[in-house]
């Protein structure tokens, strides 16, 4: 019997953001914008009595929220906590060009069966335009 864990499935979006790094990154740095662009999937979000965790109201109930923010490396990983499971979620800011790239990247649960990985996925491009609009109009 083998004890080394299986490779997961992955997904990595990325999309270009007409505004400088540091716009970007104390955006998505902050919790409290994640209603204004992850549309889907953040409903609402409020702090806890820990700071580093966050309590969030998603399409499936309650989750918890918790960011590993470095400025310097445009580290904006993630993880997320609900009753049924648990994930990281890896997350950079880079420079490209005057703009930003901004890339995060899924890994399939071992809860979720393809398709439904494939549906969840597929709503991120819908968060991730709108946080370009967003952040691009706001400029």
């Amino acid at each position: 019997m083998s004890t080394t864990p299986a490779t997961a499935r992955s997904v990595t979006k990325t999309v270009t953001i007409a505004r400088p790094v540091a716009d970007v990154f104390a955006f998505l740095a902050d919790p409290a914008n994640w209603p204004a662009w992850a549309v889907v999937n953040v409903k609402a979000i409020e702090p806890t009595d820990d700071p580093d965790w966050w309590l969030m109201a998603t399409p499936h109930g309650p989750a918890r929220l918790r960011i590993r923010s470095n400025a310097d490396l445009g580290l904006l990983d993630h993880d997320y906590v609900e009753e049924q499971a648990s994930w990281q979620v890896p997350a950079r800011v880079v420079p490209n060009g005057t703009g930003s790239e901004f890339m995060i990247t899924f890994f399939q649960p071992p809860a979720f069966s393809d398709a439904f990985f494939d549906e969840q996925i597929a709503l991120v491009d819908t968060e991730l335009a709108t946080l370009k609009r967003l952040l691009e109009t706001a400029a």
